[in-house]
């Protein structure tokens, strides 16, 4: 694992109303531990080398104009102890494909262009419930893959988890993916396993998630 100390990105694409996109309530955090998210493997692609614009708005690169190809998806969630306690200022970072199936990587894709106008990484600082956002496309498949969104959780240079995020409308999908059948216990894989629902007052079909990663760690820990 390399070592990746660095900065949270300077623009926070975070208005008044971004955190009102889900609910971030967990029923019986008091009752019974969470299921602690699976850690999955960093995979191949994380960026080999990063964007000058890291922030959490990975649909437009810098001040461009231009959004990405893809459903525009808010993706919501929160970073949890397995009691329900919130992880305040832990960096969750994103990365995925762009809608031509493309990794912001030099070895990813082949002869297939990537989407210039896609960030394809970003970045942001849980708020003091542990909550963060990012504005990004639905992941679209890749040769061997299912749709997916990576996802590392980390407070300085002490990564405290890694995984991946995958979608409930590709089950067929998710099934034959290796990774997603590797996990096993169907009580992990739907803790991984998200809905990608229309948001019925958006004009431009956008979508809402939400991702919620539970630590096996104490506050303290974390």
């Amino acid at each position: 694992m390399q070592n990746r100390n660095y900065t949270v990105g300077r623009r926070t694409f975070v208005g008044a109303t971004a955190f009102g996109l889900a609910a971030f309530t967990t029923p019986g955090l008091l009752a019974e531990e969470l299921t602690q998210t699976p850690r999955m493997t960093e995979g191949p692609f994380y960026p080999d080398k990063l964007p000058l614009d890291t922030d959490n708005d990975l649909i437009v690169v810098n001040d461009d104009v231009t959004p990405a190809i893809g459903e525009i998806t808010h993706l919501t969630g929160r970073v949890l102890t397995s009691s329900g306690s919130p992880v305040r200022g832990a960096t969750v970072e994103i990365w995925q494909v762009d809608g031509n199936g493309v990794y912001l990587h030099s070895r990813s894709g082949g002869n297939k262009p990537r989407d210039a106008n896609f960030q394809g990484f970003g970045r942001f600082l849980t708020s003091n419930k542990g909550e963060y956002y990012f504005r990004t496309v639905k992941p679209v498949p890749y040769p061997g893959r299912t749709p997916h969104i990576h996802v590392l959780v980390k407070k300085g240079d002490r990564q405290l988890i890694c995984t991946q995020l995958f979608l409930a409308d590709q089950k067929e999908r998710n099934e034959r993916d290796g990774l997603y059948s590797r996990i096993g216990d169907k009580k992990l894989q739907d803790s991984v396993t998200v809905e990608f629902r229309k948001m019925e007052d958006s004009k431009l079909g956008e979508l809402a998630a939400n991702f919620d990663i539970v630590l096996g760690v104490t506050p303290e820990d974390a």
